[in-house]
């Protein structure tokens, strides 16, 4: 017999038959007759050399030795591997002999006399060598790729070359570049041209937080580093390209011929920069499933460039794939089922070419079944801040020209555009409005100015950044939320959670984030994102790469067009309403109260007349800015401190806007200045109370009683009005989770674990998805009002909807990181055409509590998804994160699992979708409530749910327990009872409350179902009124 396979390092041409016939190698299994041919086996059978020409590194690295270990089995296949001296230091001429060349370029090779060989011996070549050189520039790279028809993100060269200036034409902007007349928005990634040059910078926009993201070869655990530098480099030559958003992980693709090609993911090294790397030392990747489209593209790719063996890199945005880099030769790290497919693929053609040539008796094996194919707004900014200078310089030489604006408002304006030195979507906002029907008021002065005719409205927003409790706060929630996962309450060494970041990390959770475009929602998405997977660094390269905006066709975003007659007449009865110079009567409360909602008549009941209520609010602001004017005559508040930065001056400016335009000239009171006046004072109530001003917490009770009054009901007063306004607001958000909860079992276009290359993971077909939207505090209004008023279920015939319905009306308002949640949870075990295959569930939380919030509490019963219940059967259910350890986890991340997750009743399967809501307090000039509204759907074939809600008191409580101190209040500080570690002065978050446990799917899609068809009919209504009216 044989012995057993080996391969043998080349030598020189004349030891070369010597070392041929001691480095035959053959398969060890085989047949009798195999037996009795080798015992009449000529010794100078014709044997086919396949040749290994590369640096000493690559050939001998452990992936090259176990695929050539493998195919060393074939009958007929020797592989001699070319010493590295011989390759640079000897002649061609001297280069062992072979027939087919594995042969490909690293640092420090030497292609031109590879090449020089090729011509000389003419061997088989897996690899071209001359297209080799191509691959070494990007630009060719690119080339290749844009004749090929293979999609690749838009791109323009800028060549440095001072003998051809025409290729060199850079302008760069604060939030863009132009490259040769093509513009680059930010965020786009900067590519040195030569492809050994690793040093790929993408920049940030500073609507993002500004800065850039510094990739590099990857140094012990480090691949990329965020910098606060924004200006392109000056000196090489670069491409430019769109950067893609995708999601925070990239694919790599390994070709092994035009018909395989196996995929991993990898988390993105511009997403914090820290590389995961598993026991030795590797760099965790997961095998991840190719679309059609993606295995055309492998092929192409591979065929394209000559390379049998070849890796490149795909990037999966907007339901698209790009290819944004090609590598060559290039071999999967850590699979065994790859290192076989490989080695028979790669002796497979190797014997179908050379066989036929060298006379040796082959004929291509019947396999049992084929390998698989393993499967801007600054722009607008920059114009309004020169019309805004361009108007000032003609004011103060023309006293009669026709400019009507007020000189003290153009003022303001350019203030305002010239403030931080530099634009950014996060810290203003610039509107314009088309009014058909004329110029409504400036102001609460101009009450009486009234142009007729259609006239341009300009709407300037600043201030408004994320605080950064608002962070703390929405980084906790993302930590708690992974205990809301099917078994994602693991607890390894005392890191909630664990179960879904092993979902996450091994591709088998599809997460999609999705946010308006105002710059504090989408850094409570980034920050929420963080706390979610774990993630480190700085906000700005998870927002740009993990948070989608979502400013299309309404779906997060409020159209000031698109609201209906019906909420301009709301707000016209609510304001003759709180008019009344009475106290509340009876037909008062029918008026303004007509659901009987418990909220809104305590509220009213602590406001009795609403006039007087709002003298008393006035006096009371007039009061604040008379202290705070004392404190800036006060020489000892000069240094005093306020909250992120904030100066007395702002404060007073802050307050004094709000004086001047809460009582107009006639003494009327303006009611829609209630909601900032409320926030305000419940942002210095938290933030502030260090200034030490009197008062503060009977404006802090009155302005709540009337905000708790105002905000909802500006929504609609009657179900009617509720159900009305609500469609003009979530009707396309409410469409997208019909869509999502339609599609909780295959969808192509995610990075999914493919199942027969997993190594170490014990359940690789349970795939979680997830959707998170986060929105504004309309559209959060808007769907509860869907909810609890569009017909989804007969309180009367529904006693578990009677109790949700109860809890909804005595919440008194929707804070900062409110949640909807809906889950969808499958059970395998029924019909797949069964109704009871699928349940929804749906939970809500009225988000971050508020000071005074502990005698308010609404009192619910509490977090009960039905299929956390304890049954009495004896299988237990497997934990998310009791998955097999890979290599790549450590140990010590593998010990402490102290609870078991529920034994379930019907083995339910997990799946859910989740809604978020906020309503930031953010330190700014004016500032706005705003809801994060987060919409996550996931479905999952896993077994097993969670028994706990993410309660962040009982988070904060074993956080505290495993840390050994709590944090004392802050002095002067309202008494927020419980906050986050460190964080004193962050108010905790309400647990979330379920509504209901038992919806069927049928039942939710039928209620999704009408609420849009019957919006659809209205506005079609509507669209056909409006074209009347045109035609006169």
């Amino acid at each position: 017999g044989r012995s057993v396979p080996r391969f043998v390092i080349g030598c020189k041409e004349d030891e070369q038959s010597m070392g041929q016939m001691e480095a035959g190698m053959k398969n060890e299994m085989f047949r009798q007759e195999d037996m009795e041919d080798d015992e009449i086996e000529s010794p100078s059978e014709r044997q086919i050399v396949v040749g290994i020409c590369a640096m000493m590194r690559k050939s001998k690295s452990k992936p090259m030795t176990q695929i050539l270990e493998r195919l060393c089995k074939f009958d007929y296949i020797d592989v001699v591997i070319f010493p590295e001296e011989v390759v640079l230091e000897e002649p061609v001429e001297k280069w062992p002999l072979c027939d087919c060349l594995i042969s490909f370029h690293s640092k420090g090779f030497p292609l031109d006399k590879a090449v020089e060989y090729v011509k000389l011996r003419n061997p088989m070549l897996i690899n071209d060598l001359n297209m080799q050189y191509f691959i070494q520039d990007r630009r060719e790279v690119y080339r290749i790729l844009q004749e090929e028809g293979i999609d690749l993100p838009r791109y323009a060269v800028l060549n440095r070359d001072p003998d051809n200036p025409a290729e060199c034409s850079l302008v760069e902007g604060e939030d863009h570049v132009e490259v040769n007349g093509e513009v680059f928005p930010k965020p786009f990634v900067e590519k040195p041209v030569c492809a050994e040059d690793h040093n790929v910078y993408i920049y940030y926009p500073t609507s993002a937080g500004g800065g850039s993201q510094r990739l590099f070869r990857k140094i012990g655990s480090r691949s990329s580093v965020y910098s606060p530098e924004s200006s392109v480099r000056k000196t090489g030559s670069y491409i430019y390209e769109e950067f893609m958003p995708t999601d925070g992980t990239d694919v790599k693709v390994y070709t092994v011929g035009p018909d395989y090609a196996h995929a991993e993911a990898r988390k993105s090294p511009a997403l914090d920069g820290k590389v995961e790397r598993d026991s030795e030392g590797k760099e965790i990747r997961y095998p991840v499933m190719l679309t059609a489209m993606e295995k055309l593209v492998a092929r192409k790719v591979c065929l394209a460039f000559k390379q049998t063996v070849c890796g490149f890199d795909l990037l999966r945005a907007n339901g698209h794939s790009y290819v944004c880099d090609v590598n060559g030769f290039s071999f999967v790290k850590n699979s065994m089922k790859y290192y076989d497919d490989c080695a028979k693929v790669l002796g497979n053609m190797v014997m179908r070419e050379l066989a036929p040539q060298l006379h040796i008796p082959w004929s291509i094996p019947m396999e049992a079944e084929d390998i698989p194919i393993v499967p801007t707004t600054s722009g607008t900014m920059y114009e309004v801040l020169d019309i805004a200078r361009l108007l000032l310089v003609e004011l103060g030489q023309h006293n009669d020209c026709e400019i009507e604006e007020k000189k003290s408002k153009l003022e303001q304006l350019k203030t305002v555009l010239e403030m931080y030195g530099h634009f950014s979507g996060i810290n203003r906002k610039v509107q314009l409005t088309y009014l058909r029907n004329g110029q409504p008021k400036a102001s609460s002065e101009e009450e009486d100015c009234k142009k007729d005719g259609p006239s341009l409205q300009l709407v300037l927003k600043w201030g408004g950044e994320l605080t950064p409790a608002g962070r703390v706060q929405a980084e906790e929630l993302g930590r708690a939320f992974r205990c809301m996962y099917p078994g994602g309450q693991g607890d390894f060494a005392g890191f909630p959670g664990c179960g879904l970041l092993r979902l996450h990390s091994t591709y088998r959770h599809d997460l999609k984030i999705y946010a308006s475009d105002e710059g504090r929602v989408q850094m409570t998405a980034a920050a929420f994102a963080k706390g979610l997977l774990a993630l480190e660094g700085e906000l700005t390269p998870i927002l740009v790469q993990m948070v989608k905006s979502a400013n299309m066709n309404g779906l997060l975003d409020s159209d000031s067009d698109s609201l209906t007659d019906c909420q301009q007449k709301v707000k016209a009865r609510l304001h003759e309403i709180m008019q009344s110079d009475h106290e509340f009567t009876q037909e008062d409360y029918q008026k303004l109260a007509p659901t009987g909602s418990p909220s809104l008549v305590n509220s009213m009941k602590v406001i009795e007349n609403p006039v007087k209520t709002c003298d008393k609010v006035y006096a009371l602001i007039q009061s604040l800015t008379s202290q705070i004017r004392k404190r800036l005559e006060d020489p000892k508040s000069a240094d005093l401190q306020l909250y992120h930065s904030e100066t007395l001056e702002l404060m007073l400016q802050r307050w004094s806007k709000l004086e001047r335009d809460f009582r107009m000239k006639n003494g009327r009171y303006d009611i829609s200045k209630i909601p900032d006046i409320y926030d305000c004072i419940k942002y210095d109530s938290q933030h502030n109370a260090s200034v030490g001003l009197e008062d503060t917490l009977e404006l802090f009770r009155l302005s709540r009683a009337l905000a708790d009054i105002v905000i909802p009901q500006e929504y609609g007063i009657s179900k009617a009005e509720k159900l009305d306004i609500a469609q003009a607001y979530c009707v396309p958000l409410m469409k997208k989770i019909y869509l999502d909860l339609q599609r909780t079992h295959e969808d192509e276009a995610v990075n999914k674990l493919h199942p027969l290359y997993s190594r170490g993971v014990m359940s690789p077909g349970r795939h979680v998805r997830t959707r998170l939207y986060f929105t504004s505090e309309s559209h959060v209004h808007s769907l509860l009002s869907m909810f609890r008023y569009g017909g989804l279920l007969d309180e009367v015939k529904d006693q578990q909807w009677k109790q949700a319905m109860d809890y909804l009306s005595a919440v008194t308002e929707l804070n900062y990181m409110t949640q909807i949640v809906i889950m969808l949870y499958e059970d395998n075990n029924k019909d797949p055409s069964s109704e009871e295959r699928f349940h929804v569930e749906l939970h809500f939380s009225p988000g971050v509590k508020g000071c005074e919030d502990e005698e308010n509490v609404p009192l619910g019963f509490g977090f009960r998804p039905a299929s956390s219940e304890v049954c009495d059967g004896s299988d237990p259910v497997k934990d998310l994160s009791q998955d097999q350890t890979d290599d790549a986890l450590p140990v010590t991340e593998l010990i402490n699992l102290q609870r078991k997750s529920p034994m379930i009743r019907n083995r339910k399967a997990g799946s859910m979708e989740v809604l978020c809501c906020s309503g930031t307090l953010s330190s700014s000039h004016v500032v706005y409530l705003m809801c994060s509204l987060c919409s996550g759907l996931f479905s999952a074939s896993a077994l097993g749910v969670s028994s706990s809600a993410p309660n962040l008191r009982d988070y904060v409580r074993t956080h505290h327990h495993h840390h050994h101190r709590k944090p004392p209040l802050s002095p002067g500080s309202l008494p927020c009872k419980i906050g986050f570690e460190g964080c004193s002065m962050v108010p905790s978050i309400y647990p979330l409350e379920t509504l209901h446990n038992s919806l069927s799917l049928k039942q939710v899609e039928e209620f999704l179902s009408k609420v849009c068809e019957s919006s659809a009919e209205a506005q079609a209504k509507t669209m056909k009124g409006r074209c009347a009216q045109w035609r006169y």
